[in-house]
């Protein structure tokens, strides 16, 4: 059973210290459930979101009750230097989530090198194709994919130039069925491959995510999932097309630049707030500012970037209510502006609404929410659900069903 996090504490770091307690309770629960249904069959990794609130803190608080149990960390959505350090003290093998041979470098010259027989093997996820948190840098372009082979052939040459030439990569997002990956398999340029499997495991009867979410995931069509910059934490991230994205993506097409002074084209008077102060909007856009009032969305809200979107009032108190609430679930967030570091835990800039509270979406979906309401988290290869006929007439398969019909290439 799912426990939704209730936090009862009237500021965001007391929330945040409900939080980190509830994540190693939780880690905990589930590492020695994981111990048990093994048998000492299987290894067991924890997967750690590395900008995650307290991650660190959660780490070493799981690692620490479970000695002897947990054989690996995967963690990566950030950059973790750190990790090697800790799978050091606990002694476990840790698998750093890239998707550059950049990032890899980065983080081996600065940490890896100095743990690297714990380095039980680097994690390739492909931005463009895997589900959840993406490493898009700032010099790839999202609407370009590139194919994997390449940048993982560069990966591997990067580690042998380290001596990592045994060390697996392990390649993950836009993974359905091996047949589609003969090439890489037992190939003397990429070495030793793994593949994960992270959308195809969703949908057996195991699966803790409630059953209104796995039927959904046999109707996503071709194209539904959709690559977007909406997170808090700043990361690019694949989820599928909903009324819930569709909310932001309008929200922020709603949107026009200003200035609090008249300067260049910025001239056009326009007055916000309870007060009706006034700022200055581009001639061009005062038309739309006046249709998008007219058309119910009368509340203006400031954004980081010196512009405005404009939402309905109940809108915008859901907005400023989340906001409010905020729990410090990430070690920063864009949407409320928090920090995990002190004095002050606030990143310093202003809040930005044209995110949202990432744990309250993520809680409610869990909790049987609808999924039309809140973030549904898919590799863009969850269309094939539909179309693999192993899915046929709703069928369900258990874990080791899913295994078997993977290892027949299918």
């Amino acid at each position: 059973n799912i426990i939704r996090q209730i936090y009862k504490s009237k500021t965001r770091q007391e929330r945040h210290e409900e939080l980190v307690a509830f994540g190693i309770a939780g880690g905990v629960t589930q590492v020695q459930k994981a111990h048990d249904i093994a048998g000492g069959k299987g290894a067991i990794h924890l997967n750690v979101l590395w900008e995650m609130g307290g991650a660190e803190r959660v780490l070493h608080g799981i690692l620490e009750a479970t000695k002897g149990l947990v054989h690996g960390v995967t963690c990566g959505a950030g950059m973790p230097y750190r990790i090697s350090e800790i799978a050091q003290k606990y002694n476990v093998y840790y698998y750093p989530i890239v998707s550059s041979v950049r990032a890899f470098r980065a983080l081996w010259l600065r940490a890896f090198n100095k743990a690297s027989a714990l380095l039980g093997g680097v994690v390739y996820e492909d931005p463009w194709l895997a589900g959840g948190h993406n490493g898009l840098s700032n010099s790839e372009n999202p609407l370009q994919p590139e194919a994997p082979y390449p940048r993982v052939l560069a990966l591997r040459k990067q580690m042998r130039e380290y001596g990592l030439d045994e060390t697996p990569i392990v390649m993950a997002g836009g993974v359905w069925q091996l047949s589609e990956w003969e090439d890489w398999i037992d190939n003397p340029e990429l070495g030793p491959i793994v593949f994960q499997f992270g959308t195809r495991p969703l949908l057996t009867k195991e699966s803790p995510i409630p059953d209104n979410w796995k039927k959904r995931l046999t109707t996503i069509k071709t194209g539904d999932v959709a690559l977007n910059k909406f997170s808090p934490t700043g990361f690019y991230s694949s989820a599928v097309r909903n009324d819930f994205l569709d909310t932001l993506y309008a929200r922020s097409d709603r949107q026009i630049g200003y200035a609090v002074e008249a300067n260049g084209s910025f001239t056009e008077s326009f007055k916000t707030g309870p007060v009706g102060k006034p700022i200055f909007i581009q001639g061009e856009d005062a038309s739309k500012a006046e249709g998008w009032k007219s058309a119910g969305f009368t509340t203006v809200l400031r954004t980081p970037e010196s512009t405005l979107i404009f939402v309905t009032p109940e809108d915008a108190k859901k907005i400023k209510a989340s906001q409010a609430a905020c729990m410090g679930c990430l070690s920063q967030c864009q949407f409320s502006n928090w920090s995990q570091h002190g004095p002050n835990y606030t990143t310093g800039r202003m809040a930005d609404p044209r995110s949202f509270c990432i744990q309250e979406s993520l809680q409610n979906v869990a909790h049987e929410g609808d999924v039309e309401d809140f973030l549904l988290f898919a590799g863009h290869n969850a269309y094939r659900f539909g179309e693999d006929p192993f899915y046929k007439d709703g069928f369900v398969p258990t874990v080791t069903q899913l295994v078997e019909r993977i290892m027949t290439g299918q």
